[in-house]
């Protein structure tokens, strides 16, 4: 991911946090992963400081854009973004993260309006916080949210396979690019959900053959060709170009580690 350089924190964003950490005992669960998205580069400067104090890790974008490819990349255990961005707005950024994941989402906002705050939690956002806003407040919400990840039980979690850009739900048997839905027929999900679980690894025909078809269809080559080409006209750029499914030439094919 792009490293992001920050501003230096101003006046009011230092009074904000003197404010909320006076008696030092704000915290969550250490080690989770947080991901903040939005384009106030002291609010950025602010939070990250703020939420790396406490022991969290902490992952910055400045617009959507980056912001999905980060959440892509490093799986963040909750995220905190805001609506006004410079280019995907925080509305389609949460349409498309909550098509992918279950990832809490505290939106945060200058608009205070009632229709807003519905229109956020009817998108999947987790939480709803104004501008500007209280540091402890902001602390109990993102302890509550995590809490209610970590009460949940594994059966309970969408199992994604991620390569960069590319997401598989295999709960619900769709793959994304770039946050978008793609289309995929079984045979095709089966063949790129076995290149997603061997990912970096050539996986021989035969294998995929079996996977997809049965072990009795080992033999027809050049059916897994032509499924292979499909793939590669839904989800890759160039298809002629790929850079997600590599031929291995005589042996079979390689999802690429990104």
């Amino acid at each position: 991911m792009e490293d992001y350089s920050l501003t230096p924190a101003g006046s009011r964003v230092s009074s904000i946090i003197d404010e909320g950490t006076a008696d030092g005992q704000l915290g969550a669960q250490p080690r989770a992963r947080i991901l903040v998205i939005d384009d106030d580069a002291e609010l950025v400067e602010m939070l990250s400081l703020w939420l790396t104090d406490r022991g969290f890790e902490v992952l910055t974008a400045r617009n959507g854009y980056d912001g999905l490819r980060c959440l892509y990349q490093h799986q963040p255990d909750l995220i905190i973004l805001d609506i006004l961005l410079p280019d995907l707005d925080g509305w389609e950024v949460c349409r498309r993260l909550r098509q992918m994941c279950d990832t809490p989402v505290i939106v945060l906002s200058a608009r205070s309006e009632v229709g807003e705050r519905v229109r956020g939690l009817e998108l999947g956002a987790d939480d709803y916080v104004t501008k500007p806003f209280d540091i402890v407040e902001l602390d109990a919400r993102i302890k509550a949210a995590l809490r209610r990840v970590q009460s949940t039980s594994p059966g309970q979690k969408r199992p994604v396979l991620v390569c960069g850009r590319l997401w598989l739900d295999t709960a619900a048997h769709q793959a994304y690019v770039d946050g978008n839905a793609v289309r995929l027929s079984p045979t095709e999900f089966r063949l790129l959900e076995c290149l997603m679980q061997n990912q970096g690894k050539v996986v021989t025909h035969q294998q995929l053959l079996s996977k997809a078809w049965g072990p009795e269809y080992v033999a027809y080559t050049s059916s897994l060709k032509v499924y292979v080409r499909y793939l590669r006209q839904k989800i890759e750029d160039n298809p002629d170009n790929p850079i997600f499914i590599l031929t291995e030439r005589g042996i079979g094919y390689r999802l690429a580690e990104r």
